[in-house]
């Protein structure tokens, strides 16, 4: 017969594990609380790391203050997105004053079966079961009006606050992000500091080198949709190229998204556009995954395909479109650590091997 084994633990072990969990379970719960409020710092500090090379050639030119520096690249955007604004918004509040034009007539093909949405009357009765909706429940339930009101209220409000708060987010990291490292650097010791300005710097081109490959991206996306809808004949195909390469700036669902608008008014303006656009955005989307993305991050964030790719999955898989969009700059400063160890290491060995 085996003697028992007993293991013991000290009563301070047993405290300290304690410990650590429920300050992990708090910084869990603190982030999860937090969460809108983290995506807001992450998408403010993509825009200043887009930014800050404008900033940058904005002093060295006009020899202005960091503060009037960040202004005036404020103001350069702002003149593109009014720029970009006057050319598209028009054109949509014509399509939107176009379509509630024709609304009545397309409601009445509707109701007696006529025209391309005949078919949702004729096979499934929409009508019918619509109008017997109204009789049951009112048009609250129909339309779930209970609480539309008050939900859009909120989203106005939060996409309001949102934006004001990423604004001056960005503006006070491009105004003082240099200080907050230079902060951090002098709580080194001397001899190790110039190693961590190498890795600083490494890191500093590795996300920046992402948010230029999301914007090259972006920008072929809009390009090819455009090219794909003018030679289709769809109307404002340079606007809708435009909305497709703002959405695909937000990974996994923004392409989607467009895809959807898109072939919307592909459809509505003939039935071979909407499926020449469909199948275009259903090949050009498999395209920018396993090609574009791997290949162009590959060679600005300097990171394999094969890790681009499941940065990218693993990201989305934990926290959804935050994730995704934080994989690679993450992924690319784990290289960044992982590299400058491995070369702290060998440069360690190598004398200490020459010295015996």
């Amino acid at each position: 017969m085996t003697p028992e084994r007993l293991v013991e633990f000290r009563s301070r072990t047993i405290l300290r594990i304690l410990t650590i969990a429920i300050a992990v379970a708090i910084t869990l719960e603190v982030v999860w609380i937090a969460r809108h409020v983290i995506a807001w710092i992450v998408i403010s500090l993509f825009l200043a790391l887009a930014l800050d090379p404008l900033v940058s050639l904005i002093e060295r030119r006009t020899w202005l203050a960091r503060g009037p520096a960040i202004g005036v690249a404020y103001l350069i955007l702002i003149a593109v997105i009014a720029a970009v604004g006057w050319s598209f918004v028009p054109k949509l509040i014509s399509e939107v004053n176009g379509f509630v034009d024709a609304l009545p007539n397309y409601v009445h093909e509707l109701t007696h079966g006529r025209g391309r949405l005949g078919f949702l009357e004729t096979k499934y009765h929409v009508v019918e079961k619509v109008r017997q909706q109204v009789q049951n429940g009112g048009a609250s339930k129909v339309l779930g009006l209970s609480g539309t009101a008050v939900a859009l209220t909120k989203s106005v409000i939060t996409v309001i606050a949102a934006t004001v708060t990423i604004v001056f987010l960005t503006f006070f990291m491009l105004l003082e992000g240099g200080a907050w490292v230079e902060r951090f650097y002098s709580l080194l010791p001397e001899a190790s500091l110039p190693r961590w300005r190498k890795v600083g710097d490494d890191i500093y081109r590795t996300v920046g080198g992402y948010v230029t490959g999301n914007l090259l991206i972006s920008l072929i996306a809009g390009v090819a949709i455009a090219v794909v809808l003018l030679i289709a004949g769809v109307p404002f195909a340079v606007a809708l190229g435009l909305l497709v390469a703002v959405l695909d700036l937000i990974p996994l669902a923004g392409a989607t998204v467009a895809g959807v608008i898109v072939a919307v008014v592909a459809f509505s303006h003939s039935i071979p556009a909407g499926i020449v656009t469909v199948v275009f955005f259903v090949v050009y989307q498999q395209v920018e995954n396993h090609v574009l993305q791997p290949v162009i991050y590959g060679r600005t964030v300097q990171l394999s395909p094969l890790v681009v790719l499941i940065s990218v999955l693993v990201g989305a898989e934990l926290a959804g479109i935050l994730g995704a969009l934080a994989a690679i700059p993450v992924a690319g400063t784990i290289q960044v650590l992982v590299r400058d160890v491995l070369d702290h290491r060998r440069r360690v060995i190598v004398p200490a091997a020459a010295v015996d």
